[in-house]
């Protein structure tokens, strides 16, 4: 499905001018228009997804080897010394535009670019208890 009042759904389809640098039968890679670094990419699908949680499985599938491809064609193209590789979901978590798309940076030492989080101290009791009721909910 495509929505017509989703944005990216019409720059993943044509019916937006973008700066595309490739294209399949499931997804449009474009240059982002509000870039972090020079030749910031954004993966998006030709289907409308909201997020994560909603994506096809056999499209998601296909998301990550992409990504690889396009970083591989970044650090070729601008030698960056690294990579991210974002992909936000939820308003909380910094999703802005809701339809799934990832976000693939080229990164250089000391570029001033950053994506982290403080760390946060841990209790190993709590770990453990939390990996087991994730461990049996993944099972």
């Amino acid at each position: 499905m495509v929505k017509d009042d989703c944005i990216f759904c019409a720059l993943a389809n044509g019916a937006i001018p973008t700066n595309k640098i490739y294209e399949d039968d499931d997804f449009t890679v474009i240059l982002d228009a509000s870039p972090a670094n020079k030749g910031h990419a954004l993966i998006l699908p030709k289907q409308h997804y909201d997020n994560l949680f909603e994506i096809d499985d056999a499209v998601s599938a296909k998301v990550l080897p992409l990504a690889k491809k396009i970083a591989t064609a970044l650090k070729e193209e601008f030698g960056c010394d690294g990579v991210n590789v974002v992909q936000n979901n939820g308003t909380a978590a910094g999703q802005t535009v809701f339809h799934f798309h990832v976000h693939i940076i080229p990164r250089y030492d000391n570029d001033g670019c950053n994506i982290g989080w403080p760390q946060k101290e841990v209790n190993n009791e709590e770990q453990s208890e939390l990996a087991a009721k994730l461990s049996a909910r993944l099972k």
